[in-house]
């Protein structure tokens, strides 16, 4: 990954973590805990594609592996969080342009879903039987409902600061939203954005226009 990419990404992971450690785990939530970690590296994942992802991922996971309050085996769930953002980077669009919110909702249910599944398996086989105990059933429908809440509020905000480090001049003409353009239409905040980078592209236009004009007089 290149710098500005790995920097953004720590960033984005430690203030997840701090926020899913410090707030969202003393919520005392029935059930599971909403994952703010599992839904930047999933939101990182659908910009920066499926290797990028992976590492991202296993960062993330191996840091609230270590990251007390813990009580599993180190590299249990890095081993999770790289597997979601592999697979979620393989729902990043060729152009980077998502078309609705439909499919990053799809990859958010996926990704609780399956986070839960391979989180109780792994411990299945290391002898960690508390999904069991506390039902797996209650763990993925509070899983799903949770991090379906959380995502309008946080993934459309990381996809955009994450498009930003692309350094793709056209991206940032539009604004740099582009990438989460189909969350625009769900009431997330972007549209102000998206509304600024296209007066922003107008007014380059008119400049443009402009100085064709002027050129065109100088060469008569």
């Amino acid at each position: 990954m290149r710098l500005n990419r790995t920097l953004l990404s720590i960033a984005l992971v430690v203030v997840a973590l701090v926020v899913q450690v410090s707030v969202l785990a003393r919520l005392q939530l029935p059930g599971a805990v909403p994952d703010l970690l599992l839904l930047t590296v999933v939101a990182l994942a659908l910009v920066y594609g499926h290797v990028s992802g992976a590492f991202i991922g296993f960062g993330a996971g191996l840091l609230a592996d270590l990251a007390p309050p813990a009580d599993h085996a180190a590299g249990r769930y890095a081993l999770v969080l790289c597997l979601v953002g592999y697979v979620a980077g393989l729902a990043r669009p060729e152009n980077g342009r998502l078309k609705s919110a439909f499919a990053p909702m799809a990859v958010v249910v996926g990704a609780a879903i399956g986070s839960t599944l391979l989180y109780a398996g792994v411990g299945a086989l290391v002898g960690d039987t508390a999904a069991r105990h506390v039902g797996l059933t209650g763990l993925l429908f509070t899983a799903v409902v949770y991090d379906l809440l959380l995502a309008p509020f946080t993934v459309p905000l990381i996809m955009a600061l994450a498009k930003r480090t692309e350094n793709d001049p056209l991206a940032e003409a539009s604004g740099g939203n582009d990438v989460a353009a189909g969350w625009l239409a769900s009431g997330t905040g972007l549209r102000i954005g998206g509304q600024r980078g296209g007066l922003r592209v107008k007014a380059a236009r008119n400049r443009a226009a402009r100085a064709g004009r002027i050129k065109g007089v100088k060469r008569l």
